[in-house]
């Protein structure tokens, strides 16, 4: 007996529906199987993917992240609750190294997910990040996502 993908997507996601709405009537069962089907629908197998990451490498990317995430939530906490809040934002024009989209994407995702930074707006090769201090830029300017998005998509990225 074959097993059809679209029917285990769309259970997977009516369960995680009923689990998050926690309404089991009959207006939101049938909107949460209908929801469930479009998406499984529109996220179906293709043919070949664009872009491909090693699942160990982007393991190791979300803790790495998640430790930059935790360090500047630390600095930003310390400048906020300083008595004279020593803070002095700043825009950061920083062109990346990065030539593919995926990683500039993950990129631009990655500086706004950690606290004190904020990527403004993104063309091509170049970010534009708000930082609140010197030491919440350093990440941006040192090119520090970008060698480490540079690990995850491929060797070979980075120009």
């Amino acid at each position: 007996m074959k097993s059809n993908p679209l029917a285990i997507k769309t259970l997977a996601f009516f369960l995680i529906w009923l689990l998050l709405s926690e309404s089991f009537d009959w207006l939101h069962v049938s909107m949460g199987v209908l929801c469930a089907f479009g998406v499984a629908w529109f996220n179906r197998s293709r043919e070949q993917t664009r872009f491909e990451i090693p699942r160990a490498r982007i393991v190791w990317y979300y803790f790495w992240l998640v430790g930059r995430i935790l360090q500047s939530g630390f600095h930003l906490s310390k400048l906020i609750l300083h008595p004279s809040l020593p803070i002095d934002p700043r825009m950061i024009r920083q062109r990346t190294k990065l030539r593919k989209d995926a990683g500039i994407v993950l990129l631009g995702n990655s500086i706004t997910l950690t606290p004190g930074t904020i990527t403004v707006e993104v063309n091509s090769d170049e970010l534009e990040v708000h930082a609140m201090d010197a030491e919440s830029a350093e990440d941006v300017t040192s090119f520090r996502f970008d060698e480490q998005i540079a690990r995850v998509t491929s060797s070979k990225e980075t120009a």
